[in-house]
């Protein structure tokens, strides 16, 4: 089987500018694109490296972003020399944010002091930076307002820096897995990308818009036209499954180090080539997986960059009860599997109720869906229906009456309630599943300790997910901002610099959207700004250095 590694595939294309290659299918096109638009750039800017170690070439990357959904697009996009410059006759309703936009107008965003341009600003996210960019795209929009961005964009050529964007399927990500039959929490105009109204979009596939909340479908579909639209398919590769990312030799490395440091009044040339050396072998990452052809075969791939950014999101893995039979084939953890059991018959005439386990809007979702198919529920939760953290409480009646239906139904049908169950419809608020047994019965227990037990046909866990960082060490757990437990969106994401997005415990590893807590496409737009400005910043003090020193050809500087 072919493996595609650009140790040995790809530097004497590199080298050379010209020529193809058939070794690897993965990145076959991303060759000849590199390959040409370096040829135009070298003397510039050195947006690609060549290397030596240990006697055989090594092609270096800028940058490579795990994950093809709206974060890694949107970082893409931006990557590709896209900049935000404020708009000519733009006035932000915020007079202080638009004194400072003001002091530097011909500069775009990417080019400005984010801390200085966050400072102050409020919003519904952690990060400072998504905050930013979201108030110069949607104007006070939780106001209720709807100004138009105070952004326009240029395509600015010279600021591209190669990258690949590697994902399972096509761009979209999570996106084109949702269930078809709810609507998007946020409005169609808050998920839309940079430079692309998803309302004109949607206006030139004549696909009708019939309110401000849209279908998964239409945003899946968007985003993968987003990406042709903008030119950005040549930076992406499909059916791409990462396996591992790692530093490159970490173990040699720190032998290496330790070394020089036993010896270093006898062996200072040697030390100061080393040094050399393991600092480029600690700043690279390798990145290994495997792309599924056509055919289902599988072809290996290995990558190597200076940087990569973790745009995964958090819905690989969902969230377990971790009790006993929750494995039995009958208990289902998402939403889909739930779908595709009623588009097969299989609750048809069922009378035994489906449980539903969670609180949130996932959960709300399942409800929904087994009520218009006249399927009796059971929903079980630990929250008091009287939670202010529950999420229906944070959503517009007008809005979104579906999802206040079903909460109007937790707090009036409940067990507590009635005693007796409900044809339609039982909730159990402050109880949690103790086990499933074979028979497909469930106990339950309340907050009291009180047990019992229930007869169902099949059961529904949705209490979140999780991303699935495998391919990390430690499932990259050390880079949260508690090193002790699992990433998790809400309660444990990826700790970063607030300005860079750059992981705080890992350098030259950068993360942005849900793994930072920016579970919002409105949000995560300023991950992409901050890590796109980062890059930038840092190629430009490399070519001054490459200047300074005079050099230019292969290398470290």
């Amino acid at each position: 089987m072919p493996v595609w590694c650009c140790r040995c595939s790809l530097a004497r294309h590199f080298r050379n500018y010209s020529g193809s290659e058939s070794e690897g299918q993965l990145l076959s096109s991303l060759v000849q694109h590199f390959g040409d638009n370096l040829g135009r750039k070298d003397k510039r800017m050195p947006l690609l490296e060549e290397t030596t170690l240990t006697g055989d070439p090594l092609l270096t990357l800028p940058i490579v972003i795990i994950g093809n959904g709206p974060s890694g697009i949107c970082l893409s996009y931006m990557l590709s020399g896209y900049r935000p410059y404020l708009s000519p006759e733009a006035v932000h309703p915020n007079p202080i944010l638009h004194s400072k936009l003001e002091e530097a107008r011909h500069l775009s965003i990417v080019d400005q002091d984010l801390e200085y341009l966050s400072e102050g600003l409020e919003g519904r996210s952690s990060n400072p930076v998504a905050v930013l960019f979201d108030t110069l795209l949607h104007p006070d929009a939780d106001f209720g307002y709807d100004y138009p961005p105070v952004l326009h964009w240029k395509l600015e050529q010279h600021h591209y820096i190669p990258h690949i964007v590697l994902g399972k399927g096509p761009p979209g990500g999570a996106w084109h897995t949702m269930e078809d039959s709810m609507l998007t929490i946020s409005f169609g105009d808050w998920m839309e990308l940079p430079g692309l109204k998803f309302k004109d979009w949607a206006a030139s596939k004549r696909r009708s818009i019939k309110s401000n909340r849209v279908m998964p479908e239409e945003i899946a579909c968007y985003y993968k036209q987003y990406v042709k639209v903008m030119g950005l398919q040549k930076n992406f590769r499909d059916n791409a499954y990462i396996t591992s990312v790692s530093r490159l030799y970490r173990e040699q490395a720190d032998k290496d180090e330790s070394q020089v440091s036993e010896d270093i009044s006898a062996q200072h040339l040697q030390m100061a080539k080393e040094d050399v050396q393991t600092s480029l072998i600690k700043r690279n990452w390798e990145v290994r997986g495997y792309q599924r052809t056509a055919d289902g075969s599988q072809v290996p791939f290995c990558l190597f960059a200076e940087n990569v950014a973790l745009a995964t999101g958090t819905f690989d893995s969902p969230g377990r009860l971790q009790v006993e039979g929750e494995e039995f084939p009958f208990v289902f953890h998402s939403m889909s599997d739930f779908g595709a059991a009623i588009s097969k018959g299989k609750l048809r005439g069922k009378v035994d109720p489906v449980l539903i386990v969670g609180a949130g809007l996932s959960a709300a979702d399942a409800v929904l869906c087994a009520y218009n198919n006249n399927i009796p529920v059971i929903h079980v939760f630990r929250r008091r229906v009287t939670d202010p953290s529950l999420i229906f409480k944070q959503l517009p009646k007008q809005l979104y009456p579906e999802y206040h239906k079903v909460y109007h139904m937790m707090c009036t049908q409940s067990h507590a309630v009635d005693s007796n169950l409900h044809s339609a419809y039982t909730s159990f608020p402050e109880h949690r599943v103790l086990s499933f047994k074979p028979d497909m019965k469930c106990v339950l227990q309340s907050a009291s300790g009180l047990k019992k037990i229930f007869k169902f046909s099949v059961a529904l866990v949705l209490i979140g997910s999780h991303p699935n960082l495998f391919f990390l060490k430690d499932h990259g757990q050390g880079i949260g901002h508690n090193p002790n437990q699992p990433i998790t969106c809400k309660g444990n994401p990826i700790e970063i610099d607030p300005y860079t997005y750059e992981c705080t415990k890992e350098a030259s590893l950068f993360a942005l959207g849900p793994l930072v807590g920016d579970n919002f496409v409105r949000f995560l737009k300023g991950g992409a700004l901050s890590i796109a400005r980062c890059l930038a910043t840092r190629q430009k003090k490399k070519h001054q250095l490459i200047v300074e020193r005079g050099g230019g050809g292969d290398g470290v500087p």
